[in-house]
């Protein structure tokens, strides 16, 4: 029976690939990637060393356009939830496709997740959907990676929680009215600009860009003092790289 793996590779940087990892890496025949377009180049580029530096074995990259979905900001929490059912399931089509064309019976192929399935990524919901349409039947087992909250934290030389205090994540479409009631610390990720710019200006920020990348960029402090230096510096790495991938931790003092 076909076998494939949700391979984490960290938020970027190829040291940190687990031992775990590279075992896995190099099982593959086929890995299959969600093409993104040039405006990802920077992440690919990140991934194609990743590939060049751990893996041996003879295996083929078969890359798969993603599918388009509505990104607009002003999207209700319903209407949002609508429209990401449809992008997993145009997802899960696609792929069903590429795995029964491209990956043979006792074939084992991969999807390399960034940073570690269990954190905000899709892989594993698409893949219940590509079972569940039946074209094709596998396995598959799940090796865990990095986080980039794992990575911002090193990057500010922090603990994400104090004593007996939770660890919240969150996205960032949840904290526009501030912190979530009872806590005084989150993480906020996926966010499309710096929300966090309009919240109580007496909150820490620890802000990290391309964490564990050459390019990482982190900024801390009162939150009322580098709000505008994290936004304007946010835009110029966007208008830079095409792209950005972010991630802050919030804090009550």
């Amino acid at each position: 029976m076909r076998e494939l793996l949700v391979i984490g590779i960290g938020p970027g940087h190829p040291d940190q690939i687990t031992v775990q990892a590279v075992r896995a890496l190099n099982r593959v025949e086929v890995f299959f990637l969600i093409d993104k377009g040039d405006r990802k180049s920077g992440l690919n580029a990140v991934r194609d060393e990743i590939l060049r530096r751990h893996v041996t074995t003879a295996h083929r990259i078969v890359e798969i356009p993603e599918p388009e979905r509505d990104r607009s900001p002003g999207l209700t929490a319903e209407a949002y939830e609508q429209v990401i059912e449809g992008w997993h399931q145009a997802r899960a089509e696609r792929i069903a496709t590429a795995i029964d064309t491209e990956l043979g019976q006792d074939g084992v192929g991969a999807f390399l997740v960034w940073g570690d399935p269990s954190v905000y990524d899709s892989t594993l919901r698409v893949i219940d959907r590509i079972l569940a349409i039946g074209l094709v039947d596998f396995e598959h087992a799940v090796v865990p990676g990095v986080t980039s909250v794992q990575a911002l934290a090193a990057a500010h030389r922090i603990q994400l929680n104090r004593i007996g205090e939770p660890i919240h994540i969150t996205p960032a479409r949840r904290i526009k009215s501030g912190l979530p009631n009872g806590l005084d610390a989150a993480v906020v990720m996926l966010d499309s600009g710096f929300t966090a710019a309009d919240l109580d200006p007496d909150l820490t920020v620890f802000w990290t860009a391309y964490a564990s990348t050459p390019d990482e960029v982190s900024i801390s402090g009162r939150l009322g003092d580098v709000a505008d230096q994290i936004t304007l510096r946010r835009r110029e790495l966007r208008e830079q790289h095409g792209w950005i991938m972010d991630s802050y931790l919030l804090r009550r003092d």
